[in-house]
């Protein structure tokens, strides 16, 4: 932490009054949204700056939601490795590489700090930066970089993104992060697979990949059933068979709550973009309600307060946080948080 800080007291370099810049952030979904305050910043640092960013695909849509990316460059490394040598996977990675290298970046910041993600860095046109060895999730990914640096990642991912950032165009990255993102029209919600959706719903996003993190399906029936009776519409999205199952329990039977056909990210961002607040675990989504600043409950069941830390959104104005190892949220807490943000009036 003390090297992170001594570089924000730091004074600025002079920031070009134009640059184009590439990010490399290719994956996860809470990743990339963790990523996006840095365009923010480096559009307050440099206003006439170009930005541009290559993800995975399924991501693709989420760099899109903030105005300041310019050119999105899509990657399929995920589907590409099941079939490397396949004619259609080297037409892709061509049309990727052309489209990357069509322009010359003032630099390529490679925020992802794996082997994969500087590979992809290495295909564009212009010096490249990155984490050091010691900072990189794949040390080796630094002999990639023409520039490194040190970034302490015992923090808020956040906050590591934007002080490497800040640390390689030569700006100081202060106060709370900035996500600035355009919510989808709220039109769109009337137009949702399986009908209309409402705005202002209370949205309940059970889904996590790692069963520890799981709050028991009996609570998130009971905080819905409280929901409901209390006159609030609840709206349960799924993303695989299971979860569609569990969604299906906490709904079932009552009249203000909703489980949509599945969605599109899209369509989720739609959805939490005009939440009346979120209720959810430590998964990409809840990322994203905190991402468009939604009144938040935001819950790590059952796990020690530092991995929580480093992924809290701690921006929020309106965000209650719970979980701690040995101990498990009791709906009634739940409850008292939305009522303390005004989201039960």
């Amino acid at each position: 932490m003390a090297h992170d800080e001594a570089a924000a007291r730091a004074p600025a370099r002079s920031v070009p009054a134009s640059l184009d810049v590439a990010l490399v952030k290719t994956s996860s979904l809470g990743d990339v949204i963790h990523a996006l305050p840095v365009v923010t910043d480096i559009l307050a640092a440099c206003p006439a700056a170009r930005i541009d960013w290559v993800v995975e695909e399924s991501f693709a849509e989420l760099p899109a939601l903030h105005p300041g990316v310019a050119t999105i460059h899509r990657v399929a490394m995920r589907r590409w490795r099941k079939a490397p040598l396949s004619a259609a996977t080297r037409a892709e990675w061509s049309r990727f590489r052309a489209g990357f290298r069509a322009r010359r970046y003032d630099l390529i910041l490679d925020l992802q700090g794996l082997v994969k993600s500087a590979f992809l860095a290495l295909q564009g046109r212009g010096p490249r930066a990155g984490f050091d060895r010691a900072s990189a999730r794949e040390p080796l990914a630094a002999l990639f970089y023409e520039r490194r640096f040190r970034v302490d990642q015992k923090q808020h991912a956040i906050r590591a993104l934007r002080s490497l950032a800040a640390q390689a165009l030569g700006y100081r990255a202060e106060g709370l992060p900035r996500f600035a993102l355009a919510p989808p029209p709220v039109e769109g919600l009337a137009q949702m697979p399986g009908g209309p959706l409402a705005p202002g719903s209370i949205v309940l996003l059970h889904m996590t990949a790692r069963p520890e993190k799981q709050w028991p399906a009996d609570r998130w029936r009971a905080l819905a059933q409280r929901l409901d009776a209390a006159g609030c519409d609840i709206v349960v999205p799924w993303g695989n068979d299971g979860e569609r199952e569990r969604a299906e329990s906490i709904a079932a039977g009552l009249a203000r709550a909703r489980v949509p056909q599945r969605l599109s990210l899209a369509q989720c961002a739609a959805l939490l973009a005009h939440a009346r607040a979120v209720v959810g675990l430590d998964t990409g989504l809840t990322h994203l309600a905190a991402a468009f600043e939604r009144p938040l409950v935001f819950m790590v069941p059952d796990t020690p307060r530092w991995p929580r830390y480093r992924a809290e959104p701690f921006w929020l104005p309106q965000m209650a946080a719970f979980g701690h190892a040995g101990t498990m949220p009791e709906v009634d807490e739940v409850w008292s948080a939305l009522d303390r943000m005004g989201t039960l009036d």
